[in-house]
């Protein structure tokens, strides 16, 4: 049984990331694999789960968010063994400390050794980033953020930016053995199978089967609309 749990979609749901979860519940559902959906509200407790989805928000839902999974113990079932999939704001709090509101820092959840800043600008468009060799190795979104994500050395990327800014210009979100993160909404996971079977086999610790369809053809075509003219 895989437990997903779309952690508190009215806090850190701006984007439509909370699709992430029907992605994977349906690519298990294909494969016959046992799997349930928890949507946890602000007011649940968090529950138990092989993967925890957090998608981007507001500032100020931001704050209440990481307050929130700090209280519930996030942190804690992360080492007990469960991953996080987390977009853009929810990356943030993963780290020691992200800014909102201007320049005023506030810790994060110290997940991952990486700290967000202000940038100078908004980064909104198009996103595409290089997880892989081939066409099948791009990872395809849309951005809309004003952090600036350093992370420490040693600490892996999701990836190297083609096309838009990620975390820094250079490369986007991140990879632990714990973590995946990014920058691209969509929701990704719809946008890109291969990276959500990915996630899948990271969580059930073993490969899957390929499972070809429309959504293949589909990420191949937003590859070709938005591939790097360089």
């Amino acid at each position: 049984m895989v437990r997903i749990a779309l952690v508190f979609p009215e806090l850190l749901g701006t984007y439509g990331d909370g699709g992430n979860a029907r992605v994977l519940a349906r690519r298990l559902e294909w494969r016959e694999i046992a799997h349930e959906v928890r949507e946890v509200s602000m007011d649940d407790v968090l529950p138990g789960a092989d993967v925890y989805l957090l998608g981007g928000g507001e500032d100020g839902p931001q704050r209440l968010a990481v307050e929130l999974l700090r209280e519930g113990g996030l942190v804690e079932r992360v080492r007990d063994g469960a991953k996080v999939f987390a977009v853009c704001a929810g990356l943030q709090i993963l780290g020691e400390r992200f800014a909102v509101e201007g320049d005023d820092e506030f810790p994060g959840l110290g997940l991952i050794d990486a700290v967000t800043r202000r940038g100078p600008e908004r980064r909104v468009g198009d996103i595409v980033i290089r997880t892989g060799a081939g066409d099948e190795g791009l990872v395809v979104g849309f951005e809309n953020h004003g952090g600036v994500t350093t992370l420490a050395p040693g600490i892996a990327s999701l990836g190297t930016v083609a096309r838009g800014y990620g975390n820094d210009g250079r490369v986007d979100g991140v990879r632990t053995r714990e973590v995946w993160g990014t920058y691209a909404h969509g929701p990704v996971l719809a946008m890109n199978p291969g990276l959500a079977d990915a996630l899948l086999e990271d969580v059930l610790g073993r490969p899957l089967e390929p499972l070809p369809g429309v959504a293949d053809e589909l990420h191949l075509a937003r590859v070709r609309a938005t591939r790097p003219t360089a």
